[in-house]
């Protein structure tokens, strides 16, 4: 399948189809979009949202989430922040997600029927690293976007006046519903 996208990708570049979505660096509309990897919404948000190339700086990860205050989900936001232009953050979580029934056993057995040693994951754990906190799902998708808005909006290091709000998408039409 990659040798087919690359394929793909040198027609693309050869005929010119590149140039419509020529774009700087700095996100028009000045937001940040935090969501989730999910291939629904791969071409329905931008759709639902109404936003083309060079409009945010979108971010994605399963379910959409941040785990820890000081994770790579919120070095980009700080980074698209601070370097960017960004000045509001929308946390879009969405319904029927696959995340929040991750099972981090079921994770864990898949990576050693994948080829990962059972040592290698003890030795991950004796260092202190918690592979079931790390594979997480949740118990619903608005606690989870309300989590995650709650620690951008703590965060030590989020400036003041950047405005943090989150919402879950209905998967099936694209409405955003607002999480208090």
């Amino acid at each position: 399948m990659i040798d087919e996208i690359v394929k793909y990708n040198d027609s693309f570049v050869n005929s010119g189809f590149y140039k419509p979505f020529d774009s700087n660096k700095y996100p028009r509309k000045r937001i940040a979009i935090l969501t989730c990897m999910d291939t629904r919404l791969v071409e329905l948000l931008p759709a639902a949202l109404g936003i083309h190339n060079g409009d945010v700086k979108l971010i994605k990860n399963a379910g959409g989430l941040i785990l820890d205050p000081y994770d790579n989900t919120i070095r980009s936001l700080l980074i698209a922040i601070l370097e960017f232009g960004v000045e509001e953050v929308m946390v879009i979580g969405h319904t029927d997600c696959d995340t929040a029934a991750i099972s981090a056993d079921s994770i864990i057995t898949h990576l050693i029927q994948r080829g990962i040693k059972r040592e290698t994951i003890q030795n991950l754990k004796e260092q202190g690293f918690d592979l079931k906190n790390w594979f997480q799902g949740f118990d619903d998708t608005k606690s989870s976007v309300h989590k995650s808005v709650a620690i951008l909006k703590e965060h030590p290091l989020i400036p003041a006046g950047v405005k943090i709000r989150g919402f879950v998408m209905d998967i099936s039409c694209g409405r955003l519903n607002p999480v208090a």
